[in-house]
C-alpha cells in the first residue's frame, strides 16, 4: 500500500517520516557515526613522530576554532533546510552545487576501500576461535625463515630482515601481499576477503534498505557495544606489566616539538577527519531531526564524546605499547612506530596473543573494530542516499530499496581491487588520494560559501529561528574566518610537506602518485564545473548569481 506521504517534497516528508526516530536525545549514536576503526586509534598516534604528549596542546586548539565550528555549521544546515548534500545548496548558494555531487564521489571512493579494512577485521575475528592465536608462533604454513618470536624464546637476535608471526599473517595470509610484486601486477582476488566482504554489504543493506528507522536501531547496538570493550581493554592493559611506561610517553610532552609545522599539521587533519565535517554524513543525518533540535548541544556534546573517546583510546593503545615495550626490552618509541592498518592488525593483535585469556580479547577487539566500522559505513552511505534520493524524490523517493541495493552492489564492485593480493597497495592509495585533500577542500569551499556568500548573518539567523538564540560571536568569527583559514592550513602544508608514499617496503611509483592525483581531481573537479555551467546559462550579474554577501557585519 502506497503511504500518503511519499509524494511530498523532502523538506515537507521530514517531520512526518522521521521526528519520532531521531530526536537525538543520546548523543551517543553520533561520536561512532562520524568515527572509524582508525580514527579512535589513530588520534593518539598521530602525535608519535617524536611529539608524544605535546600532540594533545594542538589537537584541542584545532578543536575548538576549527573542527567543532564546522561541525556545529553542519548540524545547523542540515537540520533548517532538512534535505541532503546535493540538494542543500539551491537553498544556500546554487552555483556550489558542485559540492553535493564530490561529497557523494569522495564517499563512494571511501566505500571502495574503507569496507576491506572491515572485512580484514572480520577475517581476524574469524580466525580468533582457536585455542592459540594463529599469529602467536612460527609454526604455520604461511611462515619464513625470517620469522622470530621473540616472545617465546629468552635469546632472541632481532635483525631487520626479522619479522613478527603477527606480521607474517597479516601480510602472508590475511593479505598475501607477497604474491604481488606492486600495482602493476595485484594479482588475484583473496576469495576467503571476498566473502567477508560479501557479509560486511549483505549487514550494511538490510541494515539502510528501510532508512534511518532500521539503521538507528542498528546503531544503538554498533554505537555502545565499542565504548564496552573499550572500557574491558582499558582495564586489561593497565594490569599489564610495563603498562606505565607507555603511559608516561604518551602524556609527556616535548614543548620544542610545538614549533613543528607537522605536528600542527597532523592534528587539524586528524581532528577534521575524526568529527566529519565535509563528508555529508552530518548534513544527512541532521537533516533528520525536529526543526527545533537542541543542534548547538549536539555538536557541544558529541565533540566532546569523539575527542574523550579518541584520548582515552590512547591509554588503551599505549598501556599495551608500554607492555611490548618490556616485553621486547626496547623503548617504548621503537614500537610506536606502526600506525594505522599495521598497529591495529600486527602490534594490537600481537600484544593480545601474549596475553592471559587472549582468545577472549582477540574476540572483543575484532568486534569492536568491526562494530566501529560498520558504524561508518551506515553514516557515509546513508549520506549518500539521502543526497539522491532528495535530489531525485519524484523518480526514487518510492524505489528506495532498489537504489540502496544498486549502491551496495556498485560499492561491491568498486572493492574488488582491494581485494587481490596487492589490495592493500590499492587501499592505500585510495585513502590517500581519494579522500585527503579532496575532502578537506570540499570542506573549506563548503565553509566559504555558507559564511561569504550566503552570508554570516543570515545563516545565524536560520539558527536563531530553530533555536531562539542566535550563535554568539566565537561562532561566527570562527565560520568566517578562522574555520577556512584552518582548512587552507591543512592543504597547503599537505600539499608542501607531501611525504613519498609507501607501504611496507614498496615505494609507489611516480605514476602511480599521477593516478592518485587524477582520483583525487575526479571528485573535486565537479563544483567548478557545475560553477561554470550555472554561471553561464543563469541570467543575471555575477554577484546576482553568486549571492556574493561577504561584506555584511559580524558583531
Amino acid at each position: 500500500m502506497e503511504l500518503p506521504f511519499l509524494h511530498l517534497s523532502p523538506l515537507e516528508r521530514r517531520p512526518l517520516l522521521f521526528t519520532p526516530l531521531l530526536s537525538r536525545g543520546d548523543p551517543l549514536e553520533d561520536p561512532d557515526l562520524c568515527s572509524s576503526p582508525c580514527s579512535s586509534w589513530e588520534t593518539p598516534l598521530s602525535g608519535m613522530s617524536g611529539s608524544e604528549g605535546a600532540f594533545l596542546i594542538p589537537y584541542i586548539l584545532m578543536a575548538i576554532f576549527g573542527g567543532v565550528p564546522l561541525f556545529y555549521m553542519e548540524l545547523a544546515l542540515g537540520q533548517f533546510h532538512r534535505t541532503g548534500a546535493i540538494s542543500i545548496w539551491k537553498h544556500i548558494c546554487p552555483i556550489f552545487k558542485g559540492i553535493g555531487y564530490a561529497i557523494c564521489i569522495i564517499a563512494l571512493y571511501v566505500s571502495f576501500y574503507y569496507n576491506t579494512i572491515i572485512a580484514w577485521a572480520l577475517f581476524y575475528f574469524y580466525s580468533s576461535f582457536s585455542t592459540i592465536l594463529p599469529w602467536t608462533n612460527c609454526d604455520n604454513a604461511w611462515n619464513t625463515p625470517d620469522c622470530t618470536n621473540y616472545f617465546g624464546m629468552d635469546n632472541v637476535t632481532w635483525t631487520n630482515s626479522s619479522r613478527s608471526p603477527a606480521e607474517e599473517f597479516y601480510t602472508r595470509n590475511v593479505l598475501e601481499i607477497h604474491k604481488s610484486s606492486g600495482l602493476k601486477n595485484v594479482g588475484g582476488v583473496r576469495w576467503q576477503l571476498l566473502l567477508c566482504l560479501f557479509l560486511i554489504f549483505t549487514i550494511v543493506y538490510f541494515s539502510l534498505w528501510k532508512g534511518v528507522k532500521t539503521s538507528g536501531k542498528v546503531v544503538w547496538v554498533t554505537a555502545t557495544l565499542p565504548y564496552i570493550v573499550l572500557f574491558i581493554l582499558l582495564i586489561r592493559g593497565a594490569t599489564l606489566p610495563g603498562a606505565w611506561r607507555g603511559v608516561v610517553f604518551y602524556l609527556k610532552p616535548q614543548w620544542e616539538k610545538l614549533l613543528e609545522t607537522s605536528v600542527w599539521v597532523d592534528a587539524a587533519a586528524q581532528i577534521f577527519f575524526s568529527l566529519g565535517p565535509g563528508f555529508g554524513v552530518l548534513l544527512a543525518l541532521s537533516s533528520y531531526n525536529p526543526f527545533t533540535n537542541n543542534c548547538y548541544r549536539d555538536a557541544i556534546v558529541t565533540s566532546l564524546v569523539n575527542c574523550l573517546t579518541s584520548f582515552v583510546s590512547g591509554f588503551v593503545i599505549f598501556t599495551v605499547l608500554g607492555y611490548m615495550a618490556e616485553m621486547r626490552k626496547v623503548e617504548v618509541e621503537d614500537v610506536a612506530k606502526d600506525k594505522g592498518p599495521s598497529l591495529l592488525f600486527i602490534t594490537y593483535p600481537e600484544a593480545i596473543a601474549n596475553m592471559m585469556g587472549s582468545t577472549f580479547f582477540a574476540i572483543i577487539f575484532f568486534v569492536m573494530m568491526i562494530s566501529l566500522g560498520l558504524d561508518s559505513t551506515f553514516g557515509g552511505l546513508e549520506a549518500i542516499i539521502t543526497a539522491v534520493l532528495d535530489e531525485y524524490p519524484d523518480q526514487l523517493s518510492h524505489r528506495r530499496e532498489l537504489f540502496v541495493l544498486c549502491l551496495v552492489v556498485v560499492c561491491f564492485l568498486g572493492s574488488l581491487s582491494t581485494l587481490t593480493y596487492g589490495g592493500a597497495y590499492v587501499v592505500k592509495l585510495l585513502e590517500e588520494f581519494g579522500v585527503g585533500c579532496s575532502i578537506i577542500a570540499v570542506g573549506f569551499l563548503e565553509a566559504i560559501a555558507v559564511s561569504w556568500f550566503y552570508g554570516i548573518n543570515r545563516f545565524s539567523n536560520d539558527v536563531q529561528a530553530m533555536l531562539g538564540k542566535a550563535p554568539g560571536l566565537f561562532w561566527r568569527v570562527c565560520w568566517v574566518g578562522i574555520s577556512p583559514a584552518f582548512l587552507a592550513y591543512i592543504i597547503v602544508s599537505s600539499l608542501l610537506k607531501a611525504p613519498p608514499l609507501t607501504l611496507f617496503d614498496y615505494k609507489y611509483p611516480d605514476w602511480s602518485i599521477t593516478v592518485g592525483y587524477i582520483i583525487g581531481f575526479s571528485s573535486f573537479m565537479w563544483i567548478p564545473i557545475y560553477m561554470v555551467y550555472k554561471l553561464v546559462w543563469t541570467p543575471g550579474s555575477l554577484k546576482q548569481v553568486s549571492g556574493f554577501q561577504v561584506a555584511q557585519k559580524i558583531l
